[in-house]
């Protein structure tokens, strides 16, 4: 394992130390879990933008669509156990 050195600034190591205390952990490890949650963090939403990216590029490029009001209603039939018709994309009204 490496070793990074991060200066915190007096207050926030104090807080730090204080909610680590409280948790039963270390301030190390709470300092190790709270990287580790912000980096998964900032993975989602890379992956998340990604498909974003990727849906809006095939919409673009077929300008195919489902209105709302037919996708939700298939979402709520769905949502209540029912079998819909899946709603057909077809070209997006300009």
């Amino acid at each position: 394992m490496s070793t990074t050195t991060v200066r915190l600034p007096a207050e926030l190591k104090a807080r730090i130390a204080a909610v680590a205390e409280r948790t039963g952990t270390t301030a190390h490890s709470f300092i190790l879990e709270a990287i580790a949650e912000k980096a998964a963090l900032e993975e989602r939403r890379a992956d998340f933008n990604d498909v974003a990216d990727k849906r809006y590029a095939r919409f673009a490029a077929s300008g195919k669509s489902i209105p709302w009001h037919e996708m939700k209603r298939y979402l709520e039939g769905r949502a209540a156990g029912k079998t819909p018709k899946r709603p057909v994309a077809r070209k997006f009204a300009r």
